[in-house]
């Protein structure tokens, strides 16, 4: 599919984007490359392909799930302004 400089101006128009018109040409041309790049990935037959989720088989490294610091939530709600029931409390910001 080749895209003309008329196709470019409204597809720029519709992005809200400014485009010099010296510009335009090349634009036309890197536009018309992708689309013809996906109409050949769209022409592969990939009903026995798989899914991936990312293109390496690699796997994530996990941590152990541990508690590593001391519940200070006693601590740090005794110096807060305002808690009630355990939690704290903020004045309202909107109305």
């Amino acid at each position: 599919m080749t895209l003309k400089t008329e196709d470019v101006r409204n597809i720029a128009q519709l992005a809200r984007l400014q485009i010099d018109d010296e510009a335009i040409d090349q634009y036309a041309t890197d536009l018309s490359n992708v689309l013809e790049l996906v109409e050949q990935m769209n022409a592969l037959d990939t009903s026995g392909i798989t899914p991936m989720a990312h293109p390496l088989d690699a796997t994530q490294r996990l941590r152990e799930d541990a508690v590593t610091e001391a519940n200070l939530r006693d601590k740090f709600q005794n110096i807060a302004p305002d808690v009630e029931k355990g939690l704290y409390r903020v004045p309202k910001v909107i109305e």
